[in-house]
């Protein structure tokens, strides 16, 4: 019998965020959103990592990321809200609350997430990772804007 998706579509994980996790690019922000939730349920660190705006992706801390994942029991996730707000590049939050239980009991996070597509994939906009881009300096998302213009608000 095929697992059910952790994201909590209630499909098949392959039917779900598993292709995604496989290669396929994240139609959505909402899906990437999902595909990554799942991602820290199977302990996908890499697939986290490359979702994650790519001039971002060497900053990340992957031990962190692993450690949360591996050592957390998840326990569900509400999608609250998706709002594509177009432009070049597309861009989009997603409002949502994850919840998980670990070592120090059970937690909820609730969080409004940006994101960015970029060349036909969507990727998730760390804010726990600093850009290194004044307000008038090209956009690390390669828009080819100003970072004023494009990503800076979700900052």
């Amino acid at each position: 019998m095929e697992p059910t998706c952790p994201c909590g579509s209630g499909k098949h994980l392959d039917e779900c965020c598993g292709r995604y996790h496989a290669g396929t690019p994240a139609p959505s922000a909402e899906q990437l959103m999902r595909s990554r939730y799942s991602a820290y349920v199977l302990g996908l660190t890499d697939y986290l990592v490359n979702t994650t705006l790519p001039v971002q992706q060497s900053a990340v801390d992957r031990a962190a990321m692993a450690a949360w994942s591996a050592q957390s029991t998840w326990l569900g996730l509400e999608v609250e809200s998706s709002e594509v707000l177009g432009g070049k590049p597309e861009h989009a939050f997603v409002t949502f609350t994850a919840r998980w239980h670990d070592a120090q009991g059970e937690h909820a996070q609730h969080e409004r997430s940006g994101f960015v597509q970029q060349q036909g994939h969507w990727y998730f906009l760390d804010p726990t990772v600093p850009l290194k881009a004044g307000r008038n300096d090209p956009c690390p998302c390669a828009s080819g804007q100003k970072f004023k213009k494009c990503c800076a608000g979700f900052f």
